[in-house]
């Protein structure tokens, strides 16, 4: 109850900002006594708000800390599911890990887990994935699917191309997606996606999309070995990016595809993802468990498999690391 307070707390705060709104209005508007809103202005203080207090006047946000705690993503969002319940956390292992915990627990699809740190971080292929404190958007989505076990990859696909358009959405910046899962601004990644279930014979019990965005670091507080292939939207924009904003306009566009995706099937979410990707047409190189493939890769098949076309003819790739020849 009292979180819930403080977060309709700070939303009037936003709302009437700068303006001052007067203790007896918060007070009227939040159903508890003027001793409560001040418990509640100073634990506000304590995560970083600058809250100016008047007599006869009331209370005055001034500054807004960059934070991607749940009131602040509540007070951009506007969907019907996605985000709407939402665990946070300063820091964790991986959000993938406290995701999993809470699906098995009964957690409703949409449920959000989202840090402000990682420190176990991974990606596909177990790969470690680079989670600097406050910087990115390190966050794991809850979806509870009625599709088959073999319709599982569609997922990835419709996922990577509703974070392109949420991030299009709020920087402007031309995204391509590069599959399955990544996506890049002039090349250099910023984005990638892990897409973990559980099931079993052909029934999804749930599905955990992982999302780690490089949103605010400077390429000074880079790894050496990641400048020359990862960005964050701060470089390319030459400015830092609001991130609450940002996962807020994400789940959106997420939860826009993914309702296409569950009314009208892949064959529309397919066509965008070609459009949208920055290898179809052009020479690539697959390296998969079985081997090296070369050629061009050609379109997406209905399973979501990767068709190439290689001097033996077509084949489909299901799982590979792809850069461009």
């Amino acid at each position: 109850m009292g979180q819930n307070i403080r977060d309709r707390l700070l939303s009037l705060l936003i709302q009437y900002q700068p303006q001052f709104v007067s203790g007896e209005e918060i007070s009227r508007e939040l159903g508890c006594s003027r001793a409560a809103v001040w418990k509640h202005i100073e634990e506000l203080r304590q995560e970083g708000y600058e809250i100016e207090a008047r007599p006869r006047s009331g209370y005055r946000l001034l500054y807004r800390p960059d934070r991607v705690a749940p009131e602040e993503i509540a007070y951009h969002l506007h969907t019907k599911k996605f985000g709407r319940e939402i665990r946070y956390q300063e820091v964790v292992a991986s959000t993938q890990i406290l995701a999993h915990q809470w699906a098995r627990e009964g957690a409703v699809e949409g449920s959000l887990v989202v840090a402000e740190e990682q420190t176990e971080g991974r990606g596909r292929l177990g790969r470690s994935w680079y989670s600097p404190p406050r910087s990115g958007v390190w966050m794991s989505l809850i979806l509870r699917p009625p599709i088959l076990l073999t319709e599982a990859s569609h997922l990835t696909l419709l996922a990577s191309l509703g974070v392109k358009q949420g991030i299009e959405r709020v920087t402007g910046l031309p995204i391509q997606i590069k599959w399955p899962n990544d996506l890049l601004v002039h090349g250099k990644k910023i984005c990638g996606i892990l897409t973990e279930l559980r099931g079993e014979q052909d029934q999804i019990h749930y599905v955990i999309l992982g999302m780690g965005i490089n949103v605010n670091t400077p390429e000074k507080n880079w790894p050496e070995e990641l400048r020359a292939i990862a960005t964050s939207l701060a470089i390319e924009l030459g400015g830092p990016v609001h991130r609450a904003s940002l996962i807020a306009a994400i789940l959106e566009e997420l939860e826009e595809v993914y309702d296409h995706y569950l009314q009208s099937g892949f064959s529309k979410i397919k066509a965008k993802w070609e459009q949208s990707s920055g290898i179809i047409g052009k020479q690539i190189v697959a390296r998969t468990p079985q081997g090296v493939i070369t050629g061009i890769a050609e379109h997406l098949n209905d399973q979501g498999a990767l068709i190439i076309r290689t001097d033996r003819g077509l084949v489909s790739v299901h799982s590979a690391d792809v850069s461009l020849k």
